[in-house]
């Protein structure tokens, strides 16, 4: 007797499982294969751009509010004894406060309006369109990385579609001074001043967001004290308190 042989038939909707399920492990793959592999080198590359674009709005802050309008004089209080020696030397905490409140003032209103892309309100304009491009800051963008740099290849580094990076201040903008105090010749001092500014943003990509920290410590005025340098610097040794404006 023949044995009937039944050919057993897949249902079409065993089809269908097997392809969604192949569709989705395919998906995960290749999401956490940019997760793990190209966000991180976008994202590293993209906190350079930023902090590099945030710290000439902020050496430009610091130049305009601080640098060109502090009188080195006005900004150090010179107490002498009966013979003429220099007896202490103390700064001007109220005034230099003044300058450095406008100075942090411009900084986080600049911030928020390249944030907007309103790039006509900006106070530094020219300098930042020295090295960026006008037509992108309009649209908020800092820089536009092309997608080629993944590969690590010179060859691509130019080709493929562009990633718009953009920032947005998410912190307070906290700014305080610092000075520093070195031997300058026989019984001189050198007394350095500071601006450190520290802001946080927020870094901005395609499907992807994170916080960024920028501290920044720019130069402002210098002194040489001569004579006889007392061991008594006032508050020289500490830095100022700190301002804080918050991000509204």
């Amino acid at each position: 007797m023949n044995k009937i042989k039944l050919k057993r038939k897949i249902k079409p909707i065993n089809f269908i499982a097997l392809f969604l399920i192949i569709f989705i492990i395919c998906t995960f793959l290749v999401f956490n294969y940019i997760k793990t592999r190209i966000m991180p080198s976008l994202f590293k590359y993209g906190s350079l751009e930023a902090k590099k674009f945030s710290s000439i709005i902020i050496n430009d802050a610091v130049e305009k509010y601080m640098t060109d309008e502090i009188n080195v004089d006005n900004l150090f209080i010179i107490t002498n004894d009966n013979n003429g020696e220099i007896k202490s030397v103390d700064f001007n905490t109220s005034l230099i406060n003044k300058y450095l409140t406008n100075a942090t003032k411009s900084i986080q209103k600049n911030l928020k309006y390249i944030e907007k892309g309103d790039l006509q309100k900006v106070e530094y304009k020219a300098s930042l369109l020295d090295t960026y491009d006008e037509k992108a800051l309009k649209n908020g963008v800092i820089y536009y990385l092309n997608s080629g740099f993944i590969f690590n290849n010179p060859i691509f580094a130019n080709f493929g579609k562009q990633i718009p990076i953009k920032i947005s201040l998410t912190g307070d903008v906290i700014s305080n001074i610092s000075t520093d105090l070195t031997n300058y010749g026989i019984n001189n001092a050198l007394i350095k001043v500071y601006a450190n500014i520290k802001i946080t943003e927020n870094l901005i990509l395609p499907f992807y967001n994170k916080n960024i920290e920028l501290e920044t410590k720019v130069p402002i005025a210098l002194k040489i004290v001569n004579g006889t340098v007392p061991n008594y610097y006032g508050n020289l040794n500490t830095t100022t308190p700190s301002i804080t404006l918050p991000n509204e």
